[in-house]
């Protein structure tokens, strides 16, 4: 039986921050209903460890570890096991809520998973790349953890995953260049993760990655139908991975530099 929507969850919330001070609040607001939410804060010095005590939450303070290793960290410090996974710029919907609670009472999965809704150039998707993304964020942590990955981590289970019903909305702050700075870390980060495993990448990559991610996303998903949002959503995601290659192509050539974390 679900709980009463006012009783909190016996549930950690766990957020992993960095001078998140314009975003994390509705995060935070929106995080309400769990027990404990926690904040695993990497420096901050614009007021987010501020903003997120004066919203209930516990913080600690922690060196960054990359994104999969400092996620896990932030589970392992958890005052309960079943743990919740929010970026600072998500926020969980009231029938996501609502989902979650009967989850976590029915007991039948140890890990869910959700579909989470992007907000590009000012729309809501709900096709392509945008929608459903779908992500395990929901697990109990005797049966799910993070991969180490320092960038595109994913929590890691050999339990049967449940689907629950309710959007986890993503609605980044950022303007489109500081978004494309962003995507081009990332796709560095990639680019090294994957030289170190061994993958290696002919030029031909460069030409039908992109394009299968394009005909994949923007025919087969209909993100067409997002107008001129979707489209500069898969087209920026296309980019990313041309670069993601052509920076592999790179690193086979001239070889590693210096390893370099990655910062949120």
């Amino acid at each position: 039986m679900a709980r009463p929507a006012d009783e909190k969850l016996p549930i950690t919330v766990a957020i992993i921050a960095l001078n998140a001070a314009s975003q994390i609040g509705p995060c935070l607001a929106s995080a309400a209903f769990a027990d404990e939410v926690l904040v695993v804060d990497s420096g901050s010095a614009d007021g987010t460890v501020e903003l997120a005590r004066r919203h209930g939450a516990r913080v600690e303070t922690r060196e960054w570890l990359g994104f999969g290793r400092q996620k896990q960290l932030a589970v392992s410090i958890a005052r309960h096991d079943w743990v919740l996974c929010l970026d600072v710029d998500e926020r969980v919907s009231e029938r996501l809520e609502r989902s979650i609670r009967a989850a976590v009472a029915g007991g039948r999965y140890h890990a869910w998973r959700m579909a989470r809704r992007n907000r590009f150039l000012g729309r809501w998707l709900g096709h392509g790349e945008g929608y459903p993304d779908w992500t395990v964020r929901l697990f109990h942590r005797a049966h799910a953890s993070w991969s180490n990955d320092e960038v595109h981590e994913a929590v890691l289970t050999t339990a049967q995953v449940g689907r629950l019903d309710g959007d986890l909305l993503h609605d980044s702050a950022e303007d489109v260049a500081a978004y494309l700075v962003k995507q081009n870390r990332y796709t560095s980060l990639h680019a090294r993760a994957l030289y170190d495993q061994g993958v290696r990448a002919g030029y031909w990559r460069l030409i039908l990655s992109p394009l299968a991610r394009f005909v994949k996303f923007y025919f087969l998903r209909l993100g067409f139908l997002d107008g001129g949002p979707g489209f500069a959503h898969i087209v920026i995601g296309c980019n990313n991975t041309f670069q993601k290659y052509l920076k592999l192509i790179e690193l086979e050539k001239t070889g590693p530099g210096p390893e370099a974390r990655g910062t949120q």
